[in-house]
């Protein structure tokens, strides 16, 4: 699906520059959240000697209880969807 944006400011200054800016800087802080997300993957994979995808399946198949280290280790692995979505759309973002 293609979305087009149209943004009008009143300003002699060029827009165009500050919203390439504001991708880019976007972009950044999105890299650093989704470095942090692995990381508290990866601490869960240790903790329970198994891989996230392991977990998942795991969970999904009702083979493991419920725990709360559980419900947050899921949330972990839906916020690195999210964030590699958000990404994913940036990164293809083109402004002219």
């Amino acid at each position: 699906m293609i979305q087009q944006v149209t943004i009008t400011t009143e300003s002699t200054e060029s827009i165009k520059p500050l919203v390439e800016s504001a991708i880019v800087g976007k972009l950044k802080n999105l890299q650093h959240g989704i470095n942090r997300t692995r990381e508290r993957l990866e601490a869960f994979e240790r903790q329970f000697g198994m891989t996230s995808v392991e977990f998942e399946r795991k969970i999904n198949a009702r083979e493991l209880g419920e725990s709360l280290d559980f419900i947050e280790w899921l949330g972990e692995i839906e916020t690195l969807q999210i964030l590699h979505n958000q990404q994913r759309s940036l990164r293809s973002a083109q402004v002219r």
